[in-house]
């Protein structure tokens, strides 16, 4: 059986040689089931994410409330990355790790977003509705069969997922000697026109997951598998709606 090609590190085509396959009489992933997950992890990334947003919103000065949620931030920030690289590598934890990275990324993401809705009010709600409202469209989409996982379709978005990750990547190494990519990071057209392409390539990812996640739950993959399916699309929908902020963010300081 061909697996589907994710540019999801976590969900890749390879994901599913790496197990040995239950006995028939043993529980086996399926999509209920993997749902189920995508929703208790979606749930703990929201409690963890309120946790943060309320220390910053609770203090009497903003910038005693910025300070009270970056320990938390940094911490959700590079533990969520150490617990993704485990997930990744010990898919046989992920019943543990999957959920333990929701909670880690929500501190994180509370922070963030507690950050830039300060700035800007109203941003958060924005992004949230636009990033749910994209995984709805493509799962219709892809349900419908309106938009299909073919070969050139995965390598393409594949590529383009692994341009923007060596971007990203060029950008931090240089932002440690002072120089910054402002036409990236900028709101110019081009900054702006930066971002709707990585919110782009980010949505098609998606559609990725969901034929990778179809096609586990046809093979009969292992029940642990089915937290880890979730992780990996947990992983998408995060950079989805940190993207989402990102953009409109450029958008509102134009104004």
């Amino acid at each position: 059986m061909a697996y589907g090609r994710s540019a999801n590190p976590a969900l890749n085509k390879n994901t599913f040689k790496t197990f040995s396959y239950p006995a028939t009489d043993q529980k086996v992933m399926t999509l209920q089931g993997t749902v189920n997950r995508i929703l208790i992890m979606l749930v703990l990334v929201i409690l963890a994410a309120a946790y943060t947003w309320k220390l910053f919103f609770g203090a009497l000065d903003p910038a005693t409330g910025a300070s009270s949620v970056m320990i938390w931030m940094i911490g959700g920030a590079i533990g969520g990355l150490i617990t993704a690289l485990v997930t990744i590598f010990k898919k046989t934890w992920a019943p543990i790790t999957a959920p333990l990275y929701a909670v880690l990324e929500g501190l994180f993401l509370g922070g963030v977003s507690a950050l830039f809705e300060a700035q800007y009010p109203g941003i958060v709600i924005q992004a949230v509705a636009l990033t749910f409202g994209t995984l709805l469209a493509l799962l219709m989409a892809y349900k419908s069969g309106l938009i299909k996982p073919t070969e050139n379709f995965k390598l393409g978005v594949v590529a383009a997922t692994g341009g923007i990750f060596f971007v990203y990547l060029i950008s931090f190494i240089l932002g440690f000697f002072g120089i910054h990519i402002g036409f990236i990071h900028g709101n110019g057209l081009f900054g702006i026109g930066f971002s709707l392409f990585v919110i782009i390539i980010a949505a098609l990812n998606l559609v990725l997951d969901f034929d990778f996640i179809e096609s586990g739950a046809k093979a009969g993959a292992p029940k642990y598998m089915e937290w880890y399916a979730a992780f990996g699309l947990i992983v998408t929908l995060i950079w989805l709606y940190l993207e989402f902020l990102r953009l409109l963010a450029k958008i509102a300081s134009r104004r």
